[in-house]
């Protein structure tokens, strides 16, 4: 019994004394990494146009993102919530160094929020001109921008719609 008792007592003060092995934990949202390959002659979307979260009023306004970059711009009775940011478009190409490539971006006309109301989409912006000449890197870049005009009172919901971006390779 005192064998017992000893050992026992050996046994507990192994587990009192043995460390506290803390358990992993995985980061939320998991890590990525990324790349962007280009082959020749191709064209890829990297970031939607998000014009943000707007809240309108009794007066219609309008919500400007510039392609060349900075700060959204609102008008009249339209408000942008800062804790969603607007984001210019953006997209990578690439060529033949020293050719030149033409760049179109077509209108949608309206976003829609898929219960019969939209907004219209006044104009679509490029970062510079559409005539661009592919530097010794192969790879070009622009971003579009945009004016959005939201109606007085504009039922809520998210709006959306898809423009179509081509590039000619000349």
């Amino acid at each position: 019994m005192r064998k017992l008792s000893a050992l026992l007592a050996a046994s507990a003060a192994l587990v009192i004394a043995t460390p506290a092995v803390a358990a992993p934990v995985a980061a939320v949202p998991p890590a990525q990494g990324r790349a962007l390959i280009l082959i020749p002659l191709t064209l890829v979307k990297m970031d939607d146009l998000h014009f943000g979260t707007i809240l309108p009023s009794a007066i219609s306004g309008t919500v400007t993102v510039p392609a060349t970059g900075g700060a959204a711009t609102t008008t009249g009775g339209v408000t942008l919530i800062p804790s969603d940011p607007v984001v210019r478009a953006r997209f990578a190409g690439a060529g033949v160094p020293n050719r030149m490539v033409v760049i179109d971006v077509t209108n949608p006309g309206t976003l829609d929020n898929g219960l019969g109301d939209s907004v219209t989409v006044l104009a679509l912006t490029l970062d510079g001109s559409p005539l661009r000449t592919i530097d010794a890197s192969r790879a070009f870049y622009f971003h579009v921008g945009g004016i959005l005009q939201v109606g007085a009172n504009q039922p809520e919901g998210f709006y959306q719609s898809d423009y179509d971006v081509t590039v000619q390779y000349l």
